[in-house]
């Protein structure tokens, strides 16, 4: 099977999660542009510091912190023989840049309607101990508390219905052009992102196993 995948996806839409599972599958790294991002963020590293403003406002952070974030990433020895990008390319120049290296074999697109991508995001609550709940499917016994540590439940700041539109629109707007790019290549694999993530894993795995 493809060594080198690139995941896209709505936000919300499983990215991760699929991405962790084929890595350990294949036996690659899983290197996530949103995680990487984050850690510079809680680090208050210079390259953070530019990242948090974009990230917050549900804006993408602009290419030169993504590139050179990903391209230092696939430059690490661990990476050399095959890796899953989640989330990264996701605009067109990204997707350019990443062919200076060693490009995808395969990019998979997880297909997710708009009123899931609501449900997942602005739903999602966690506790300061990283216990998850989502107010619409899996809801604390008492509103706002974790029902495990008695903590008072957060959403995050990009997570808020506002934000989550604009994140969806801005998704749309930047990651459609990769997507034609791709397609145009022969690359392009559209998977029903919905349901449970073993579903989604298997649907991924038997489209890849076949192409």
């Amino acid at each position: 099977m493809h060594r080198r995948l690139v995941i896209l996806g709505p936000p919300g839409g499983g990215k991760g999660t699929l991405a962790s599972r084929l890595a350990e599958h294949l036996g690659v790294p899983h290197i996530s542009t949103g995680d990487m991002l984050r850690l510079e963020v809680a680090h208050a590293s210079a390259l953070g510091s530019r990242a948090q403003a974009f990230m917050n406002a549900g804006e993408l952070v602009p290419d030169e912190i993504v590139v050179e974030i990903t391209t230092r990433r696939l430059a690490e020895p661990d990476a050399a023989d095959g890796w899953i990008l989640d989330g990264f390319p996701r605009e067109l120049s990204q997707a350019q840049a990443l062919e200076d290296q060693l490009g995808p074999e395969a990019v998979v697109v997880l297909q997710v309607p708009d009123d899931e991508v609501f449900i997942r995001i602005a739903g999602r609550r966690t506790c300061p101990s990283g216990h998850v709940y989502n107010v619409r499917r899996s809801p604390p016994k008492t509103p706002g508390v974790c029902d495990i540590d008695g903590l008072p439940l957060q959403q995050r700041e990009d997570a808020s219905e506002e934000v989550v539109e604009e994140r969806l629109a801005t998704y749309k707007r930047e990651t459609t052009p990769v997507l034609d790019y791709y397609d145009g290549k022969g690359l392009l694999h559209r998977v029903d992102g919905t349901g449970d993530p073993d579903q989604v894993y298997e649907r991924v795995l038997s489209e890849l196993e076949s192409s």
